[in-house]
């Protein structure tokens, strides 16, 4: 569930995504192999769900290329760095915060962070369900937690966890 939460960014619209996995997986329950990776297999049926309900909705997944990124996203001030990990960072905000903040990534980028990040998967493991090179993937994750990081500071400013000027 709190993975389609990360992809829609509504509760009611997670609801139904979760069931219609569900629903798609105990029918195909016949195809799963024994001894073959589960969690890959469901979140191989929410990727194909979710792209499926954009296409019905007539919305096309905001994709952005990494030529439109800035090439290396910017090193984080003294401030943030300070911070010991980023596991400890983000322990410090609230489940819906972080999930509001990944809600506003590109969709190929929310994909490799819920994957990578939350998920804990493998960089290639990732790569080969989103079906780009590892490379790729790589490039996805620094840009994804620089923008994941950025979305987060004004709100880590405010809580005092960073330095630097809170907005008003």
């Amino acid at each position: 569930m709190r993975n389609a939460l990360i992809l829609t960014g509504n509760q009611a619209d997670a609801e139904d995504l979760a069931q219609e996995v569900l629903l798609k997986a105990f029918r195909a329950i016949d195809q799963y192999r024994d001894g073959s990776n589960m969690m890959a297999w469901l979140m191989a049926i929410l990727r194909n769900c979710r792209i499926d309900r954009l296409r019905a909705a007539g919305v096309r997944p905001r994709d952005v290329s990494l030529e439109q990124l800035e090439l290396d996203p910017a090193a984080p001030p003294a401030a943030e760095s300070s911070w010991q990990s980023p596991q400890e960072a983000l322990a410090a905000f609230s489940d819906q915060q972080v999930i509001q903040a990944l809600g506003a990534l590109p969709e190929d980028i929310r994909w490799t962070l819920l994957l990578v990040d939350v998920q804990d998967w493998p960089q290639q493991d990732a790569a080969q369900l989103l079906g780009v090179p590892v490379g790729t993937i790589k490039s996805r994750l620094h840009r994804g937690r620089a923008m994941l990081r950025e979305a987060l500071l004004p709100l880590a400013r405010q809580m005092r966890l960073a330095g630097g000027a809170s907005p008003s």
